[in-house]
């Protein structure tokens, strides 16, 4: 046997093998519904527990602020001897037992940055939900394209059968010599061009296989999709105006302005720091008569308490002047960021609403394309069979037939990536999943 015979020989061999590999991968994989899928990673999703880790802090900063509105009690001891006047321990009287208790009356600033802490739990609270869309938005997008490969490898491995028949045929007709030599190597190329896109395609689904199961916590080879579950994605019509849309649903650009709101009570309290303060304050002791107390006071009794309201008035506070200056300017700053990040989302959604007309338009001519050569691919077989045309006819038809399904198969993917985008920009697409 000749070498190139060998090597035709080895690569039939290598796709067959090939091809049982993808069989058995794609057996032992289990469907899982799409909505099963978006429910495994909403879950199993590190990006949504460090949403909520975010939503607990806003919490505990909130209630520590509300909260100084209630007494705070510390009981403690202060002992120790005493060698003449009993001098005090950390700002205390040496006492047994000491009790102190102290609250917020009236607070002007204080009042503002519970305002602005509660806004920004309210805030932390929503962008949790622009996370969980961002978290169905991957999911969905990954699984699609799972999906698409998924089809088109199950094309390839006809495209492959269909290769290999096509160049035993020239391999013999070489051999009698109907045809040129050339025509092997061109039959070879088409065959090296279905393992190059079978080897595409295969590490496609097992990259995107893995990132899956990252996300739900299922094994990567158990992963296999269930097209007929992806909902059928909504008409896009262009005289709607979903940018406004947008800027109203979408939950990014509401924990943008409860923020921005946020950091306006914080400048407010900034300023308001330098207002007049009133505190509840009350304290307890029970002294020790070791302390020498009965020697320095004419009356002494163990049981000591008072009870009263501190007083402040930090009006020169010059410190205070300037931070409250630059809460201003934050909150300033906050507020133009907003505005752009509005113009940005406006700006993105026209476009993705723009795309998806293009796309439509494009998948037309892909489809359209794909049924010509098609048929292109029939008549000259046709043809073939007749005697009126050649077998690289029918090979170059063929090829084109291929080269016109991955056209369409990537532009029908582009349309349905722009179109879920476009759904996560007006905050339909937990929506859309749920259907």
């Amino acid at each position: 046997m000749t070498a190139t015979g060998l090597r035709s020989r080895f690569l039939v061999i290598l796709c067959w093998s090939l091809a049982v590999l993808l069989f058995n991968s794609v057996a032992n994989a289990e469907p899982v519904p799409l909505k099963r899928m978006v429910e495994l990673a909403l879950s199993h999703s590190s990006v949504m527990s460090a949403a909520a880790a975010d939503v607990q802090r806003a919490s505990g900063t909130y209630r520590e602020q509300r909260n100084l509105y209630l007494p705070q009690f510390v009981v403690g001891s202060g002992l120790g001897a005493s060698y003449g006047f009993p001098l005090s321990l950390e700002g205390s009287a040496p006492s047994i037992i000491n009790m102190n208790a102290m609250s917020a009356l009236f607070n002007p600033a204080l009042r503002d940055f519970v305002r602005a802490t509660k806004t920004e739990w309210k805030a932390a609270q929503v962008q949790s939900k622009d996370q969980r869309n961002q978290v169905i938005q991957d999911t969905v997008l990954t699984y699609a394209e799972l999906a698409k490969w998924q089809t088109t490898v199950a094309r390839l491995q006809q495209e492959q059968a269909d290769a290999e028949k096509m160049e035993q045929v020239v391999a013999q007709r070489v051999q009698e010599g109907v045809d040129a030599p050339v025509e092997r190597t061109r039959a070879q190329l088409s065959s090296a061009r279905v393992r190059y896109r079978m080897a595409e395609a295969q590490g496609a689904i097992d990259v995107l296989r893995d990132r899956l199961s990252q996300w739900t916590g299922l094994p990567a080879q158990s992963i296999d999709t269930a097209p007929e579950t992806i909902p059928a994605l909504p008409e896009v019509k262009q005289e709607d105006n979903l940018a406004a849309k947008a800027l109203h649903n979408n939950p990014a650009i509401q924990a943008l302005d409860i923020r921005t709101t946020g950091l306006d009570f914080r400048a407010r309290a900034e300023h308001r720091a330098l207002f007049p303060t009133v505190d509840f304050a009350a304290q307890y002791a029970l002294l020790a008569k070791f302390n020498n107390y009965d020697e320095f006071y004419k009356a002494f009794q163990r049981n000591n308490a008072s009870i009263g309201v501190a007083i402040r008035f930090p009006f020169f506070n010059w410190s205070q002047h300037a931070r409250a200056e630059a809460a201003d300017g934050e909150a300033l700053r906050a507020k133009h960021d907003a505005q752009t990040t509005k113009n940005n989302l406006s700006a993105e959604t026209l476009r993705l609403q723009r795309s998806v007309q293009q796309l439509a338009a494009a998948q037309q001519v892909a489809e359209l394309e794909y049924q010509i050569a098609n048929s292109n691919v029939e008549a000259l077989q046709v043809r073939f069979d007749a005697g009126t045309s050649t077998l690289r006819d029918v090979q170059d038809a063929r090829d084109q037939v291929n080269q016109r399904y991955d056209a369409l198969q990537d532009t029908t993917f582009e349309l349905e990536k722009a179109k879920i985008t476009l759904l996560r920009s007006t905050g339909d697409l937990e929506a859309w999943v749920g259907k």
